[in-house]
């Protein structure tokens, strides 16, 4: 069964616009002529076809991987509500992981993620190699809005109180 590793990306929703994912891997150059590269695959769990979390790493485009981190989705809460619903204890095998073979059919298998504590996870991974990229490559939160003025009512001599 395949991963939809292009919708997990997207939905994880890294900014960057020089990116693409091949396979089952996520691929960006944050900073456009620069040597260094970004690439993210699932990191397989004990299990086959069952993933814990996300291995991220720096690629030097000249020298090969310059750096590597595991991010595990049980430390990120990707999972968590899922779980406790669905009755999955913590400490169990199948806490914090998705796997290709247990789900219905048309359904994605890591259906029911959070993705907050991951993409904030891989925010700050990447503010260490990439500074300021992130916010960059981030569209603007308020693109399309216009902060509307609003007249000052002129101010009230009388005695009284007003609200």
């Amino acid at each position: 069964m395949p991963l939809y590793a292009r919708e997990f990306f997207a939905e994880l929703g890294i900014p960057f616009a020089n990116s693409t994912v091949v396979g089952n891997t996520y691929y960006a150059m944050p900073v456009p002529g620069e040597p260094l590269r970004l690439r993210i695959e699932f990191s397989p769990a004990k299990f086959a076809d069952t993933y814990g979390g996300l291995r991220v790493q720096v690629i030097n485009s000249h020298m090969g991987v310059v750096d590597t981190t595991a991010l595990k989705f049980k430390d990120h809460g990707t999972f968590r509500r899922r779980d406790e619903i669905g009755g999955n204890p913590p400490g169990s095998s199948r806490w914090g992981t998705f796997d290709t073979q247990y789900h219905d059919l048309g359904e994605m298998p890591w259906k029911g993620a959070e993705f907050d504590g991951l993409r904030s996870a891989i925010e700050q991974y990447s503010q260490v190699w990439f500074p300021g990229a992130w916010e960059a490559a981030a569209p603007s939160r308020a693109v399309g809005r216009t902060a509307q003025q609003v007249p000052t009512p002129p101010a009230s001599h009388t005695a009284s109180r007003t609200r």
